[in-house]
């Protein structure tokens, strides 16, 4: 048996993997001279093929021994088969048809009182000077999120299985010192989700009475949830903005298995606007995918049917993107989904689907909302600037310039939904 392969026994992607796998490798490196570099590929590429739920390693491969014995020529042969083979899976379309997403088992999460005096609000944490940029600020209101969307980078970065709210929330919101004559635009669904937590501890009273305190704050609300009954009961400042993130049914099934339906989304969306509750629409990250094209129109086409523009302040346009080390972790964990079955280029320091591929998904979202473009603002979220024109017909020179546009538009359609809401 090859010893090179005893140096990953003990790493995660080598234990993840299922095994069969790991017998069918074993076998391999009993019968050919592998590189450290080509088993550390192949075990990458056999944990990929197990989550995308594609063939098996030995389906792949074929024999384990030599065809030819004496054949040089044969393992770097036989290497690049199994290497085109996995690209081929990797870079076409991927098929949701037959994928089965299983159940995920993990514990539920405990809950945790945040006492010290930890800073909340931040800079968005994917900001980047190479990408366009709306400077949006950030509040960790919560920490931690339970849905566990297959894609999402918090699982990266938040580790314990437990949600942390902090103690004494409304304090220390009011001791932030916002400078009074600067517009703020604060997000607070970037370290977990925004209303799936409800009320608990008095999460939304608190954000309510900071949105009334701070009329120049224009508070913004992300969700992928349907929790919304608690905060309707509630006093809605005029300047607390409701989001939702939104997919096709498909990737929801398959990619966002804790949250709530597309259906139920749009409903509770439509009941917080009934309320003159502004609201918008991330159509984020988008998934290139067989049935793409068909299922992204049909979600437009539903979006405009159950909603005046007048009543929406924006819609955000965005892809997969990932750092290296969301990557690893993404391939570390024991489940099925096709998210990394891929093609990633290199991207502003960063993995994200080709440009050709990501101005076909967004113009062809855009189109399907064109009847919004004059009265809702739309915009990319930290895409590439070059893509801004073709998808839009408008472009930034910088961040500042974004932002200073999105803020003027923002404030313009919430003043207008607050006088009909008079």
């Amino acid at each position: 048996m090859d010893n090179k392969l005893t140096q990953f026994r003990g790493s995660r992607e080598y234990l993840t993997l299922s095994e069969k796998n790991r017998i069918f490798l074993e076998t391999l490196c009993g019968h050919w001279q592998f590189s450290v570099q080509q088993i550390r590929q192949i075990i990458r590429m056999t944990r990929d093929l197990e989550t995308w739920d594609e063939a098996s390693l030995e389906k792949l491969w074929g024999e384990s021994e030599p065809i030819k014995p004496g054949d040089r020529g044969e393992k770097e042969k036989r290497f690049k088969a199994f290497s085109d083979s996995w690209r081929s899976l990797r870079d076409a379309p991927k098929d949701y048809s037959h994928f089965s997403p299983g159940r995920i088992e993990h514990p539920s999460p405990g809950f945790q009182a945040i006492e010290d005096d930890r800073r909340i609000l931040g800079d968005c944490p994917v900001a980047s000077p190479k990408t366009r940029c709306c400077n949006l600020k950030t509040l960790d209101a919560v920490i931690n999120c339970g849905f566990d969307c297959s894609y999402c980078s918090i699982q990266s970065f938040y580790t314990e299985n437990k949600i942390l709210f902090h103690s004494g929330l409304k304090e220390k919101l009011s001791r932030l010192n916002l400078d009074p004559d600067k517009t703020w635009h604060i997000g607070t669904g970037q370290s977990s989700d925004s209303l799936m937590w409800g009320n608990r501890d008095g999460l939304l009273e608190d954000l309510c009475s900071f949105g009334r305190d701070n009329p120049n704050v224009i508070l913004e609300l992300k969700t992928k949830s349907d929790n919304i009954n608690e905060l309707l009961e509630m006093d809605v400042p005029p300047n607390m903005l409701l989001t939702w993130s939104l997919n096709t049914p498909t990737i929801i099934a398959a990619e966002e298995r804790l949250t709530a339906s597309l259906d139920h989304r749009l409903k509770a969306a439509r009941r917080v606007a009934d309320r003159g509750i502004p609201v918008g629409f991330h159509l984020h990250p988008m998934v290139w995918y067989k049935g793409w094209e068909e299922e992204y129109k049909a979600l437009t086409a539903t979006m405009t049917e159950m909603f005046h523009p007048s009543e929406v302040v924006c819609v955000s346009l965005g892809t997969l993107t990932f750092i290296k080390p969301v990557l690893k972790k993404l391939r570390e964990r024991p489940i099925h989904s096709k998210i990394l079955q891929m093609p990633l280029e290199e991207a502003a320091g960063k993995w994200s689907y080709p440009l050709k591929i990501k101005e076909d998904l967004f113009k062809t979202t855009a189109s399907g909302l064109q009847s919004w473009q004059k009265d809702v603002f739309f915009y990319m979220c930290m895409e590439d600037p070059q893509l801004w024109e073709p998808v839009f017909n408008k472009s930034y020179r910088d961040n500042d310039e974004f932002e200073k546009d999105m803020l003027y538009n923002y404030q313009k359609k919430i003043s207008a939904i607050q006088n009909r809401r008079r």
